[in-house]
């Protein structure tokens, strides 16, 4: 099943292009890393993908349907740029946070005991359970990550979709974040992702996209590392430092 199609899609902001004619599909069951440098339009891709935005001209599906009028949301976990940061001064816990994910199945706010289940599987599954009562002030950056994905995991969605979500975490959380994201993805979970860190998408996402403005690689990592898609994205001589531990 396709997830999310993406026809020649363009986008600008004013009389800025950032989008020029992309075009891609997203398959369930993939690992999509996006990459590119600063201001390539990473970023709006993503919000185009998830329904955030509206191309200025093409078209973007999510689930077979035009994404901006998508209205299963449930089905799709999104945490923005910066979000361990922003919601760092929320004061809730980490289980309200995870609760969030079951509102769309839950009429008149009455949880049952499946929605309970369902939130502590989430806790569980990403290893948070032991910080269920802690404010979600109070931790780290990728614990707080991995709040939010818990909180995708109790709605049931069916695509992750994160905009670089280890920025400002740790080398030791960063892998660990990443070894999390590969077993979701084994269990199903199709995962879209912006990362600034070249190297690690290649180690761990199943597909790779290139972009700077426009669409210069969609393919598994290995072929990307042996193209020059990389140095004509970023206009300068760029090479892939592969992480592998």
């Amino acid at each position: 099943m396709t997830v999310v199609s993406v026809a020649d899609a363009s986008f600008a902001y004013a009389d800025q292009p950032v989008l020029d004619g992309v075009t891609l599909d997203v398959e369930a069951g993939d690992f999509l890393g996006l990459v590119g440098p600063n201001g390539s339009g990473k970023t709006t891709l993503l919000e185009l993908m998830v329904g955030l935005r509206r191309p200025d001209a093409g078209s973007v599906e999510l689930f077979g349907e035009p994404a901006h009028d998508f209205a299963d949301g449930e089905r799709v976990g999104y945490v923005p740029q910066d979000a361990a940061a922003a919601n760092g001064e929320m004061p809730v816990t980490v289980r309200e946070v995870v609760r969030m994910g079951r509102y769309p199945h839950v009429p008149l706010g009455r949880f049952g005991g499946d929605d309970r289940r369902a939130v502590d599987d989430a806790l569980d599954r990403v290893d948070v359970r032991d910080l269920a009562d802690r404010r979600v002030g109070r931790l780290s950056g990728g614990q707080r990550q991995r709040v939010f994905i818990a909180r995708a995991l109790a709605a049931d969605a069916d695509l992750l979709a994160l905009d670089e979500p280890t920025t400002g975490v740790d080398a030791e959380s960063r892998e660990a974040f990443y070894g999390l994201l590969a077993e979701l993805n084994d269990d199903g979970l199709t995962v879209v992702l912006v990362e600034h860190d070249v190297g690690v998408v290649t180690a761990h996402a199943s597909a790779i996209a290139c972009l700077n403005r426009r669409l210069y690689f969609h393919g598994d990592p290995e072929s990307f590392v042996e193209t020059d898609a990389l140095a004509d994205a970023y206009g300068a001589d760029q090479h892939v430092v592969r992480h592998d531990h």
